[in-house]
């Protein structure tokens, strides 16, 4: 099981310092994966569905809170040029294709599972942190592109040979993840952000990281009260 213990920054906090965190932090989650082997049909189809109900409708919404959220000339030219790959090469039909082929397309069962905190999630976009919202988004990234050899052995033990996706995603975003610790280093310089509040965002990203792989625990069922709140 992910881990989920509260990981702070000293201060005065420095892009490296957040990087190592961050870094530590994917780290975690992925020597925690099961092995994709061990999973059942069942099991893999829903890790591959809750994935697929967490990026697909809502990844640009997020990068775009963090276009809308940033300060600098520097992050918004990074940050924009993600975005337009996004749209451009038409990312959430890669994504939608992925699942197809492996039967994976989510459920209602499956959208719910992770609507807990992914309501978190949207919420925490919402307050347009600047340097906050970087750093979840460079987290994010960062666990997208080192996730993808095990969602793609989860697609090829389900017998999908569909893998646009997991290919470009696991070249692309090494980019993406360096283009936005520079966006990082340039908010910084010009942010008031409690320094420590900057993981605040990663750290329910992991949690709903947590449940694309796991599934909620029935006390994480799905809560419309609960969820309004991102602390």
């Amino acid at each position: 099981m992910i881990t989920s213990s509260v990981v702070t920054v000293a201060s005065p906090a420095t892009t490296a310092d957040i990087q190592e965190h961050v870094v530590r932090m994917i780290d975690d989650i992925l020597t925690s994966l099961p092995s994709p082997e061990s999973l059942s049909a069942e099991d893999r189809r829903s890790v591959i569905a809750r994935y697929t109900a967490v990026l697909e409708g809502n990844f640009i919404y997020w990068m775009t809170g963090a276009y809308l959220a940033v300060k600098s000339d520097a992050a918004r030219a990074k940050i924009i040029e993600n975005l337009r790959e996004e749209v451009r090469d038409a990312h959430p039909l890669m994504m939608r294709r992925f699942a197809v082929a492996a039967r994976a397309v989510p459920t209602e069962a499956d959208t719910l599972a992770v609507q807990q905190n992914l309501t978190r999630v949207r919420l925490f976009i919402g307050r347009l942190s600047p340097v906050a919202t970087v750093v979840s988004m460079a987290f994010f990234e960062g666990f997208i592109q080192r996730f993808m050899p095990f969602l793609a052995e989860l697609a090829r033990l389900q017998g999908s040979s569909e893998m646009q996706y997991t290919d470009v995603h696991g070249v692309c975003d090494i980019e993406h993840t360096e283009e936005l610790y520079r966006a990082l280093e340039a908010e910084m310089v010009l942010t008031d952000d409690a320094v420590g509040n900057v993981l605040q965002g990663a750290e329910i990203l992991r949690a709903l990281v947590t449940d694309i792989v796991y599934g909620p625990r029935p006390a994480d069922r799905f809560d419309p009260k609960a969820a309004i709140s991102v602390n």
